[in-house]
C-alpha cells in the first residue's frame, strides 16, 4: 500500500525481542490509525513476530518494513516498549523524538544523554493520567491490567490444587484463599480475575480509596489494625510510608499472610524502589505449597524481602515467583494495548503536520524531559 501524499511525520519501530521481552510498540492497526493523522509507519522486520504480527500484516496496513537502521536513521519519532539503548542512540539524527518508558524518575543519566544528542525525550512514565485527555496514553494502566490478570494465571498453574471450591464423590475440595497486596490497577485485576477463578480473594492497600473498590469487586479488605489513613499520594498512587509506618505494615502483613494459599503483591510508587510489604520472616512462616508472585521484582528487590526475577523455592516449600514480564507473556494484547497509549501520545503532539510542543498543554509539560525540539 502506497503512502499517503500527506504523511508529514515518519514513525518508526524496531525490534525489541527479548528472552523476556515479546511486545511490540505498534501493531497493523495503529498503522492504519495513525496514517489518518498524517504520520507514515516504518518497522524494523521481525518486530512484531513474538506478538504474532507479521511483516506483511504491517505491509498491507500501510507501512514500510526495513533494516534496524532504516528505522533509526529516517524516523522522526521512535517509539518504543521500554527505551533505545545508548547504542541505538549513536544511531538516530539530532532532533528525533523518542517515546517510551524512559525512566526519567531514576535515571538522570540517560536523560542526559538524550539532551547531549540533542533529542526530544517523551517519557511515559510522566503522564497525568488523572486528566481526562490523557486517558488513552495512559501505558501504565494498560500495562498492569495485562500484569494483574496474568499474575492470577501464574499462581493458579504454580498452586498445587484447584482455585474453586469443588464438591465430588471423592469430597469437597476447599476454594484456595487469595491475598492481593496492593490494590491499584494490576491489583485489582488481580481480584477480579483471582474470582471469577472462584477463589476467596482478599486484599490491602494503603490508600483509604481502595477499600470501596476492592469490596466492590466482591472481595474482603484486608484489616491490618493499623492507622495508615493518610496512604493516598499524588496522581491516585499510594505515597511512600515512614519508617514507622513501613515497619508497623510489614509486622501486620507478616502475620496475617500466613493464613493464605496464594499471594500476589503489585504495590509500586513510581521513582522508587518497590516498598517491602511482606518480609522473610513472613514467608517462612507461610505453609508449605503456598505461592507467592512478586509482580514488583526487579534488581533492585521487590514487595517480597528477597524476592528476585524468576522462581525459587523456600527450604520452607513456598514457590516464590519473581515476575516483573508477565504482561510480555501475553504479548498480543499487551502489544495492541501499549501501541495505542503510544500512538496517541505522538498523535496528540503532530500539530499542523509536524510534531511540536505545546508549553500551555498539560500533556506536553508533563511528559518532555528534554529541551531540545526539531
Amino acid at each position: 500500500m502506497a503512502e499517503q501524499p500527506n504523511a508529514t511525520v515518519t514513525y518508526g519501530v524496531i525490534n525489541e525481542t527479548t528472552e523476556f521481552e515479546h511486545r511490540v510498540a505498534i501493531t497493523p492497526d495503529i498503522v492504519t490509525r495513525l496514517r489518518k493523522s498524517a504520520v507514515q509507519c516504518i518497522i524494523e522486520a521481525g518486530a512484531g513476530l513474538a506478538a504474532h504480527y507479521t511483516d506483511d500484516d504491517y505491509r498491507a496496513a500501510g507501512a514500510e518494513v526495513a533494516d534496524k537502521a532504516t528505522v533509526l536513521t529516517r524516523s522522526d519519532c521512535i517509539a518504543t516498549v521500554s527505551r533505545l539503548p545508548l547504542a541505538d542512540l549513536d544511531q538516530v539524527r539530532e532532533g528525533t523524538w523518542v517515546i517510551g518508558m524512559l525512566q526519567s524518575f531514576t535515571d538522570d543519566a540517560y536523560i542526559q544523554e538524550l539532551n547531549k544528542r540533542a533529542l526530544v525525550g517523551i517519557a511515559m512514565e510522566r503522564l497525568p493520567r488523572q486528566l481526562s485527555a490523557a486517558q488513552s496514553m495512559d501505558e501504565m494502566t494498560s500495562q498492569n491490567s495485562v500484569m494483574g490478570y496474568q499474575a492470577v494465571l501464574v499462581a493458579a498453574q504454580a498452586y498445587g490444587s484447584f482455585l474453586p471450591m469443588m464438591t465430588t464423590a471423592a469430597g469437597t475440595i476447599r476454594p484456595a484463599k487469595v491475598l492481593v497486596l496492593g490494590a491499584g490497577i494490576a491489583g485489582l485485576q488481580a481480584i477480579g480475575t483471582a474470582k471469577r477463578l472462584g477463589a476467596r480473594v482478599s486484599a490491602y492497600d494503603v490508600r483509604p480509596a481502595a477499600r470501596e473498590e476492592v469490596k466492590s469487586l466482591g472481595a474482603d479488605f484486608l484489616e491490618l489494625g493499623i492507622d495508615l489513613s493518610q496512604g493516598q499520594g499524588e496522581g491516585g498512587y499510594a505515597r511512600a510510608l515512614s519508617e514507622e509506618e513501613r515497619q508497623a505494615q510489614q509486622a501486620a502483613v507478616d502475620r496475617q499472610a500466613a493464613q493464605f494459599d496464594i499471594v500476589i503483591t503489585t504495590a509500586q510508587v513510581p521513582g522508587r524502589k518497590p516498598p517491602v510489604l511482606l518480609t522473610a520472616a513472613g514467608v517462612q512462616a507461610m505453609k508449605r505449597g503456598s505461592v507467592i508472585v512478586d509482580c514488583a521484582a526487579s534488581e533492585f528487590g521487590g514487595n517480597v524481602e528477597g524476592s528476585s526475577i524468576g522462581t525459587t523455592i523456600t527450604p520452607q516449600g513456598v514457590t516464590l515467583i519473581g515476575a516483573p514480564y508477565l504482561a510480555s507473556e501475553v504479548a498480543t494484547t499487551a502489544s495492541a494495548l501499549l501501541a495505542r497509549n503510544l500512538a496517541d501520545v505522538c498523535a496528540h503532539m503532530v500539530r499542523d503536520g509536524k510534531l511540536s510542543i505545546d508549553a500551555d498543554d498539560e500533556i506536553d509539560q508533563a511528559l518532555v524531559v528534554t529541551e531540545q525540539s526539531n
